[in-house]
C-alpha cells in the first residue's frame, strides 16, 4: 500500500517539513523562547526553545506520520483499506503540521488578533469532521481508521451500520463546529471538543445497542 502511494507519501512528508523550512528562513527574526501551547481564546500558556518550536516539533510530527504510514502495512485487515482511506490517513499529520506552524509563527510575529486563531481552529476541526464523516460510510473493517470496537470489528453488519450513522453525525458536527467559530457567546474550542465527544459517543453507543439486539444467544 505504501509502495503504491509512494509519491503521495513523499509529498505529505515535504508538507510536514514546510513550517520547519520557513522557521529556518526566519530564524534570526524569531525569539529565543516561542509559544507552543495555547489555552482558552488562543492565549499562549506554554513556551519552548526556538530549536524545538522550529525543528523538534515538526520532526516529531514527521516521525508519527511515518509510523502511521508503516504500521498500516501490518493491519490484519489492510485489504479493506482503499487508497482513498490510506491517503486520508496520510493527510492528518500534514494538516496538523501546517496548523501548528500558523499558530506558532503567527503568535511569534504578533498576528494573533489578525488571524483569529479560534476561528481558524474551529474551521479546521469542522472541515476534518466533515471530510472524515464523508468517508466513514465507505470505510470497511480495519484497525486503523473508524470506530474500532470489539463488536464492530467482530461483525461486518454492525460495522457498516455504525459507520453509516457516524458519517451523518460527523458531518453535522463539523458544520456546527465551523459555525461556532463565528460566535462569542461560548468558548468555540471547548464547544468543538464537546461536539467531537458527542458525535463519537452516539454511534458507539448505538453500535453496542445493535450488538445486544442482534447477538446470537
Amino acid at each position: 500500500m505504501l509502495k503504491k502511494n509512494k509519491k503521495f507519501f513523499i509529498g505529505s512528508c515535504i508538507i510536514i517539513l514546510l513550517p520547519m523550512i520557513v522557521g529556518f528562513l526566519l530564524w534570526n527574526q524569531l525569539p529565543a523562547q516561542m509559544a507552543t501551547h495555547f489555552g482558552k481564546n488562543g492565549v499562549a500558556d506554554g513556551y519552548s526553545s526556538k530549536w524545538f518550536a522550529v525543528v523538534g516539533m515538526y520532526l516529531f510530527i514527521l516521525a508519527v506520520h511515518i509510523y502511521c504510514a508503516v504500521v498500516t502495512q501490518f493491519d490484519p485487515k489492510k485489504k479493506n483499506i482503499g487508497s482513498k482511506i490510506y491517503r486520508l490517513i496520510l493527510c492528518i499529520c500534514p494538516v496538523v503540521s501546517l496548523w501548528c506552524g500558523a499558530m506558532i509563527y503567527g503568535n511569534a510575529f504578533g498576528y494573533k488578533e489578525a488571524m483569529n486563531f479560534d476561528l481558524l481552529t474551529n474551521v479546521l476541526m469542522g472541515i476534518v469532521l466533515i471530510v472524515v464523516g464523508n468517508y466513514l460510510p465507505k470505510c470497511r473493517q480495519n484497525y486503523m481508521i473508524g470506530i474500532k470496537l470489539p463488536w464492530t470489528l467482530d461483525n461486518e453488519e454492525n460495522w457498516n451500520y455504525t459507520h453509516r450513522m457516524a458519517g451523518k453525525w460527523w458531518i453535522i458536527g463539523g458544520a456546527l463546529t465551523i459555525l461556532l467559530g463565528f460566535q462569542k457567546f461560548v468558548d468555540p474550542i471547548g464547544a468543538a471538543v464537546g461536539i467531537i465527544l458527542i458525535v463519537t459517543l452516539i454511534p458507539a453507543i448505538a453500535s453496542y445497542i445493535y450488538y445486544k439486539k442482534h447477538r446470537v444467544m
